[in-house]
């Protein structure tokens, strides 16, 4: 058993958690309400923001998999691969485009759900 695999499965729940309670909350409803966009652009964004959760729920699942079963290492690369993928993603986008790392922290749940994932690859 991996625990730092288990834990990283923890972490990508509840970042799911996050993504799809408050995200759905605080994003995706003002996204459908908005009447200033095309419906195209508005329901592509609104499919890729399930395309994220059905994701985050992957990777949360690939981690667990990983955790619990010592011949499924190849699930806890990709998840660690995802992560950190993620977790660049956002540094790169928060500063590309000069946004509040407060405001867009996804970076940072990323990045545990990756250091965890690096302990996990390292066992």
């Amino acid at each position: 058993m991996n625990t730092y695999f288990l834990s990283g499965s923890a972490v990508t729940a509840v970042i799911c958690f996050i993504h799809c309670w408050f995200g759905g909350k605080f994003v995706a409803e003002p996204l459908l309400k908005a009447r200033d966009l095309h419906e195209v652009p508005k329901y592509t964004n609104y499919y890729c923001w399930h395309m994220v959760s059905i994701m985050l729920a992957v990777m949360s699942g690939a981690y667990l998999w990983a955790g619990l079963r010592a011949d499924a290492m190849e699930l806890g690369v990709l998840a660690f691969a995802l992560s950190v993928a993620f977790c660049v993603w956002s540094l790169v986008l928060v500063t590309w485009k000069k946004q509040s790392f407060r405001e867009l922290p996804q970076w940072s749940l990323f990045a545990v759900a990756a250091a965890l994932g690096g302990l996990g690859l390292a066992l």
